[in-house]
């Protein structure tokens, strides 16, 4: 009964910070908000036992996000000063899509028979994932690696070329 009264907490507080994100004027408290809200999920992930993929959530979402939103913010910080509407006309009618998509996948999920199984736990497969980055998925996963080095080195350039 605690666990699912922490889960309806943690839960809580990563769809209030998602709503905060998209509703925030600032794009610095954006960007807060959006670390906030995948610290949730991280928390959420810790919750149904998968430690792998919050510690993954925490390094990539949260860590390499974050500093993107940072060079976002450097590099647009001369934009924010336009006097342009902060709200878009036409999000009353996003807004009703947006509803109405939620209670159709809402409608669907309830109507779907979720088979619960029990199934014998594989191993180690962080060993196995750790085995398949360092054999068959080398290349891909260096050639990812020198692109996200190369994209931090560009926005830097970038970033000083503005100033």
């Amino acid at each position: 009964m605690l666990l699912r009264l922490i889960f309806v907490v943690v839960s809580a507080f990563t769809l209030g910070f998602a709503l905060l994100m998209v509703t925030a004027r600032s794009l610095f408290h954006s960007a807060l908000a959006m670390a906030a809200s995948f610290l949730g999920v991280a928390a959420l992930y810790i919750l149904l036992e998968a430690e792998f993929l919050a510690g993954v959530q925490i390094l990539i979402y949260v860590g390499a996000i974050a500093i993107l939103i940072i060079f976002a913010i450097m590099l647009s910080r001369g934009t924010m000063r336009t006097a342009e509407p902060v709200v878009n006309k036409q999000w009353p009618f996003v807004a009703v899509v947006a509803l109405s998509l939620f209670g159709l996948l809402a409608f669907l999920v309830s109507q779907v028979a979720w088979p619960a199984r029990s199934a014998e736990p594989m191993g180690d497969p962080i060993a196995a994932l750790g085995k398949a980055f360092v054999g068959p998925y080398v290349v891909p996963f260096e050639v990812a690696s020198v692109l996200l080095v190369v994209a931090m080195i560009g926005a830097i350039i970038i970033a000083r070329e503005k100033e």
